[in-house]
């Protein structure tokens, strides 16, 4: 059987994140690069796959799936072990890495993405302070709800995954603040950092997206 086909780029939170479940599944992908900035998810043949045009998109033998997060849950059930913590079986706790799985897609993806919008396609010279506002007040949202040691209880999930691919990139161009005020939030990085495919699955991705942002802005206002 061939591989799965990811269509993808590194710099993508959403591509981050299945990237990382596919890692902690032992699962390796054939890649297909789809540069946004350049246009290339509005190409013909990418339409086809995707009318949404966006990514990531996996295609396993056949099957499209055209979300970060459902394609999250299908590769744990079809690749992962029947009771894997990744996406648990459990109605209860399965409905608590849901929770978190909306709770990053609404809020801390989507406002990540009202900024760079703004940079890469807009060629705004700087963020508006709202928008800053909006990315420090998802950042309380992210403490006020790591009541244990991850995003949807105490074992490690896909919510985990979706929610650090987003706000590793956000905190590339706006810092969160020292560890005192968002203690809960720090620890939890923390803890996703010794993961061994962290760093090169993640952090490598998330720092060139915030050095992007930053050299955007910078062009912009040359402009």
């Amino acid at each position: 059987m061939p591989k799965p086909v990811l269509y993808t780029i590194h710099l993508s939170p959403p591509c981050r994140a299945v990237e990382l479940t596919a890692r902690a599944l032992g699962l390796e992908f054939e890649h297909k690069i789809v540069n946004l900035l350049a246009g290339d998810q509005l190409n013909p043949e990418f339409l086809k796959l995707n009318p949404r045009h966006t990514i990531p998109v996996l295609d396993d033998d056949g099957t499209v799936i055209t979300e970060s997060h459902a394609i999250m849950i299908y590769l744990v059930r079809k690749y992962g072990a029947e009771d894997d913590a990744l996406y648990p079986s459990d109605l209860v706790q399965q409905a608590r890495v849901n929770e978190a799985l909306h709770f990053e897609s609404g809020v801390l993806f989507a406002r990540l993405r009202f900024i760079t919008e703004l940079v890469f396609f807009q060629r705004k010279s700087d963020i508006p302070e709202d928008r800053i506002e909006l990315v420090r007040k998802a950042y309380q949202l992210l403490e006020d709800s790591l009541i244990d040691e991850f995003v949807a209880g105490p074992k490690l999930t896909i919510a985990d995954f979706s929610c650090i691919s987003s706000i590793a990139s956000t905190l590339g161009f706006i810092p969160a603040g020292g560890e005192e005020q968002f203690p809960r939030m720090h620890a939890w990085i923390a803890r996703l950092k010794l993961l061994p495919y962290y760093e090169e699955t993640n952090e490598t991705g998330a720092n060139e997206l915030g050095q992007l942002v930053l050299k955007q802005l910078e062009e912009n206002r040359k402009a």
